[in-house]
């Protein structure tokens, strides 16, 4: 379970989070929705370690994150752009990784199922974005973490590709693990997502399953679901 628990962060003054409570349940697949500026980026650098609340805590299986980084050993992380060094090829950026963690039976499965063998031994620089895709998905399942953090995972990828990656999104939800995407593509939530968590200007506008998304909107999709909340806060706003 990862608590979350009124956590606010504010950058030179501007707010990215305000209050911001929710439980991300494990075994399921939760997406974090919101518009640009929403703050679902500094969400995500707050689970991953690499940004500070300002108050409040977050909680992984009952550990604070409080500055000690060892629990990322069970973190696997695409991030929407992955940088990686251009004069390094795909196999020596994988391998590094392996070396770094020090596990001698990492998950390469990936690899194949993305057919991306072919395109490992060229420089990172010349690879198309598709396929640095790729090799930022096959690092991120290399450990079979516990939790997996997808930032607009499909972004860039071709059809097979973003199929490919889906169904192991899926299987890795079979299979216990917590999975945490971002993506602006709604349709593609509704296929993979459980529950639904919506940032609206730093503030959770909405957290829940998505059945109870659509009880609370009487909306079929998950678009017009959306589409009414944000309805619903801006008239609130205007009354207020």
């Amino acid at each position: 379970m990862i608590r979350i628990r009124e956590v606010s962060k504010s950058f030179r003054g501007r707010a990215a989070l305000r209050d911001v409570s929710v439980d991300v349940r494990p075994g399921c697949v939760t997406a974090v929705l919101g518009p640009n500026g929403s703050g679902k980026t500094t969400l995500i650098r707050m689970l991953l370690g690499l940004v500070r609340p300002d108050s409040g805590s977050i909680e992984i299986d009952g550990r604070r994150l409080d500055g000690d980084c060892s629990y990322r050993a069970a973190v696997g992380y695409m991030p929407q752009a992955a940088h990686f060094p251009e004069n390094l090829t795909g196999r020596e950026i994988l391998d590094m990784l392996v070396h770094l963690r020090g596990n001698p039976t990492p998950d390469r499965s990936l690899i194949s199922e993305l057919e991306l063998e072919p395109e490992l031994d060229k420089p990172v620089r010349v690879l198309s974005g598709g396929n640095r895709q790729k090799v930022s998905a096959a690092a991120a399942f290399l450990f079979d973490p516990a939790i997996v953090i997808l930032d607009e995972p499909t972004a860039g990828l071709d059809p097979i590709a973003s199929g490919v990656l889906k169904d192991r999104i899926t299987r890795a939800r079979a299979a216990g693990r917590t999975v945490i995407v971002t993506s602006h593509v709604l349709s593609e939530v509704e296929q993979l997502a459980d529950d639904v968590v919506l940032l609206v200007d730093g503030g959770v506008l909405f957290a829940g399953s998505l059945a109870s998304l659509r009880a609370a909107t009487h909306e079929p999709s998950l678009e017009r679901a959306f589409a009414r909340l944000m309805l619903r806060s801006q008239a609130a706003e205007r009354v207020a």
